[in-house]
């Protein structure tokens, strides 16, 4: 067969299979009308909040202190916003003294990211109801697991809304909103709750990850980017997308953190993706939230209430599993972005964070791991081995052959099959297990990317944060110049670890049979340990030990494999050299 031609396929399959994610179009949102179903009664669509509703700066507002195991924080009693809130268990960099992750912040910070609940009025309604700008009173003065707080306020008008918070050992919250009627006449009111945020962050996932508006309504997920709800917003409400199911959960995520609004799972609900721009460029508040599709009627002289959560933390998967299980929130575990290929990389994932519970360290989860996927592709490696051996043995007789037919293409394919059949060698055969494996290597990468669980995990040495590349470099031997030569290229970033992958790669190259007999292509597989080396040096270095580690473990296999061949041993006698013809015969 060519090999020029087969080498070149299994490329593009390999290139295939791992930008399938990258180059995926992204979902192309329709509009209100055209997507989302008539609402049981006219929901005022709930749009982000306007400079005239937001409190002036130098307003002093009081604040209810939150205090939980994982948690810490306030909640503003101007509009009852739950604007204040850090992470205990995680900081921003491995350094001593780095600053707490904050996972929300007030408005006319440099961030601000905040939860809202309320009401709004049907069509026609008069009922006042609390805007961004009301004063909540208090039951208490601090949240904690074992106090919940109340927040209440009359309108005046016989009708008295209250929001009782209360946060569990983690990161959910649980809001009840209740609405008691001392008049004489029935109201109507929509629940909503949303996530606000008034920045537009730096992505760093790139493709990898979403980052963004995230939502699953009905079992359907759906990840939209920042700039499609700026170009998707219409006035009057500014929505740019919208859905109407029953439960789900909506919010905006980031790489490692997520702050969602889930309601009722048995109510009929309305999500909407709103932006409302404040300036130039990418200036504006983005919205993700829910509004009920019906109507709360409270009667006169009764009372009315709902039920919703709000979760604001790390995106750890146990514990998004443990809510999806107990609180019944659909597919809260695509919150990590886990992409396509799910079906394989969660299990993958649920694997690597076994053995790091059982081993304590990350690094070792991940060796650990290794042996296991080898032991799993044995057989297929085995085969592999078996195969390329086989072809580095031919390769003499290969070149012999080329020398002898140089001027006769067609006689050294069928010379060329025939070698082939004689020692029972498919040259295909040792690509195709390579293939099969590459599925489980890319969900590997993807794990190790997106998941927190790695995230300052340290490993031995200087390793103290396997989700970030090797801090050592080469260019500055090794800390002995004084200087960061990564700020004039990324490319003079080399650490310890990248170098150690590009040498065990160029070994197992040395047991290999060049793929190809042509010297240009056979000094261009020379460099690629060079290439890749560079490559992996901005990479997790988690992602770089995993890949020494196995290339030492298949450089071990396949060195066994390569002696008890040897120690068999084969003969090949080569088809008799073709006869020369006088001069000047064809």
């Amino acid at each position: 067969m060519d090999i020029k031609r087969f080498m070149v396929a299994t490329a593009l399959s390999a290139v295939v299979l791992v930008g399938f994610e990258y180059f995926l179009p992204q979902q192309n949102h329709k509009t209100v009308e055209q997507q989302a179903p008539a609402p049981a009664a006219p929901a005022p669509a709930v749009t982000p909040a306007t400079a005239a509703t937001v409190p002036a700066p130098d307003q002093q507002d009081a604040r209810v202190a939150i205090d939980a195991d994982r948690v810490h924080g306030s909640l503003d009693l101007r509009g009852a916003r739950l604007d204040d809130l850090v992470l205990k268990n995680y900081h921003e960099t491995v350094q001593d003294g780095s600053p707490l992750v904050r996972v929300l912040e007030p408005r006319g910070k440099d961030q601000p990211n905040l939860v809202e609940v309320g009401w709004t009025n049907i069509s026609g309604g008069h009922v006042v109801v609390p805007d961004a700008n009301t004063l909540w009173s208090a039951d208490h003065d601090s949240l904690t697991q074992a106090q919940p707080v109340t927040l209440s306020w009359d309108n005046g008008q016989g009708q008295v809304f209250s929001i009782t918070v209360a946060i569990d050992q983690n990161y959910m919250f649980s809001v009840t909103q209740k609405v008691v009627n001392h008049g004489s006449e029935p109201v109507s009111l929509f629940p909503f709750s949303r996530v606000e945020r008034g920045y537009t962050p730096v992505e760093t996932g790139g493709y990898l990850v979403h980052e963004g508006p995230i939502s699953v309504i009905d079992h359907r997920l759906d990840e939209s980017s920042y700039k499609s709800l700026r170009k998707g917003a219409v006035p009057p409400g500014n929505i740019a997308w919208t859905k109407a199911g029953q439960g789900g959960w909506a919010g905006i995520t980031d790489k490692y953190w997520l702050a969602a609004v889930i309601p009722q799972q048995d109510s009929d609900v309305a999500g909407t993706y709103a932006y409302q721009g404040t300036g130039g460029g990418e200036r504006g508040i983005y919205d993700v939230g829910f509004t009920a599709r019906a109507p709360l009627v409270v009667a006169a002289g009764s009372e009315a209430s709902t039920e919703s959560h709000v979760f604001a933390g790390a995106k750890e998967v146990p514990l998004l599993e443990k809510y999806e299980s107990s609180l019944h929130i659909p597919d809260f575990w695509k919150a990590v972005d886990f992409g396509w290929f799910a079906f394989l990389t969660r299990p993958i994932f649920t694997v690597l964070d076994w053995l790091n519970t059982m081993l304590g360290n990350f690094g070792l989860a991940l060796m650990a791991f290794t042996l296991l996927v080898k032991a799993l592709f044995f057989p297929l490696a085995t085969k592999q081995f078996h195969s390329m051996g086989k072809m580095r043995q031919l390769q003499p007789k290969i070149k012999a052959l080329r020398e002898r037919y140089k001027d006769d293409q067609m006689a050294l394919n069928q010379q060329m099959i025939g070698l082939y059949k004689q020692e029972g060698v498919n040259p295909a055969s040792g690509c195709l297990p390579m293939l099969l494996q590459i599925p489980v290597f890319w969900c590997l990468y993807k794990d190790l990317y997106v998941t927190i669980e790695m995230r300052h995990a340290p490993f031995f040495g200087w390793i103290h944060d396997l989700s970030a590349f090797d801090p050592t470099n080469l260019f500055t031997l090794f800390g002995l110049i004084p200087w960061n030569p990564a700020v004039i290229s990324p490319m003079l970033q080399l650490g310890l670890w990248p170098i150690a992958f590009g040498l065990t790669m160029f070994a197992q190259m040395r047991l290999n049979p060049t793929p190809t007999a042509d010297p240009a292509q056979q000094k261009m597989f020379q460099f690629m340990p060079i290439i890749f080396t560079f490559f992996m040096a901005r990479q997790p270095s988690g992602l770089v030990i995993y890949y020494c580690w196995n290339n030492l473990l298949t450089m071990a296999q396949q060195t066994l494999i390569q002696r008890r061949m040897n120690t068999k041993g084969t003969t090949t006698v080569l088809p008799p050299e073709k006869p020369k013809l006088p001069a000047g015969k064809k």
